[in-house]
């Protein structure tokens, strides 16, 4: 019966961690060589719902990742989508 007990409880941190994990800062700031941009991560969970549209790799750090692949990504969506910043000043700011 401990054994059970066990293993329930740690797939329970397990599964806890988990959500954690992938739930994220709310908002990341990247890097002042990036331009100073603000990202809302936790409103994209919330809106796209599909961690792969953005991480089909899987995880990973935008600041990582670079310029050439945020601005693939993130604009070529946002243009794609017709909602977002696609402008240079929407999303660098000073």
């Amino acid at each position: 019966m401990k054994k059970i007990s066990a293993v329930v409880a740690m797939f329970a941190v397990t599964a806890f961690a988990g959500a954690a994990f992938a739930a994220g800062p709310a908002t990341i700031e990247l890097p002042a060589s990036m331009g100073k941009v603000t990202f809302p991560h936790h409103k994209h969970q919330e809106m796209l719902k599909d961690c792969k549209k953005c991480h089909a790799k899987g995880p990973g750090k935008i600041a990582e990742l670079g310029k050439d692949w945020a601005h693939k990504t993130c604009k070529g969506c946002h243009t794609e989508g017709k909602k977002g910043p696609t402008g240079c000043k929407d999303c660098h700011k000073k």
